[in-house]
């Protein structure tokens, strides 16, 4: 069967994401302020015109790099609650999969966290990314109050305050000289998250078993 010939629109999309490639290498390499468009554009083996074609400056290449790359966890969070029937499993899983992408791409997680520092904008990127996972835990909760499974309470904060304990927890580990392994922390981050929920102390004390380990690897 003969190949279907690239568009020109195919031809732009792989570039663009070619880009974005060379962009993520860059910026992990040297950090969002050190990295310059000559540096992507070797990064990703394009001319500089070919980057200005797509992108008009550096940041609008690294909100771009977020924005895919939160989409990228989203939807592997989204993935994996998928296959759990219970709200409360759904929140946990949701908060294990977060702590599971980070440990395993730590140059993610870093970058991620540095763009906090890089400007008002991108700080509004990055609320934007908190509040998006913070909805996804107040979907679960809400579920779980509707099933009875927990007593009524304000989803809204308790999912910021689940989101704001996570972000917590891997920044330390980003910051701290020697760190450990970022799954060890869950077993004591989720029950503390649970508490907070009035999730039964029976259930909060189900054993935590077979964590993987990840290279740190590209998403």
């Amino acid at each position: 069967m003969a190949r279907r010939q690239q568009t020109p629109a195919d031809r732009a999309a792989a570039s663009r994401e070619s880009i974005l490639d060379g962009a993520f290498e860059a910026f992990t390499r040297t950090g969002y302020r050190d990295t310059a468009i000559d540096d992507i554009a070797a990064a990703a083996d394009v001319s500089k015109g070919g980057i200005y074609f797509h992108f008009p400056n550096k940041e609008s290449i690294f909100r771009e790099l977020m924005r895919t790359t939160a989409d990228k966890l989203v939807d592997k969070v989204e993935r994996v609650v998928g296959a759990e029937p219970d709200p409360i499993a759904k929140a946990e899983a949701a908060l294990r999969t977060v702590l599971e992408v980070f440990a395993g791409h730590r140059t993610m997680a870093r970058l991620f966290f540095e763009a906090g520092g890089a400007g008002r904008g991108f700080q509004t990127e990055l609320n934007d990314l908190h509040d998006r996972f913070a909805r996804l835990i107040q979907g679960y909760l809400d579920e779980a109050v509707a099933a009875g499974t927990i007593a009524p309470l304000d989803t809204r904060i308790t999912s910021v305050a689940w989101f704001g304990a996570l972000d917590e927890v891997v920044a330390s580990w980003l910051q701290a000289r020697h760190p450990g392994r970022l799954e060890d922390a869950y077993p004591t981050l989720r029950a503390v998250l649970l508490r907070s929920a009035g999730v039964p102390e029976q259930r909060i004390a189900a054993e935590w078993r077979d964590w993987p380990s990840f290279p740190e690897v590209a998403p």
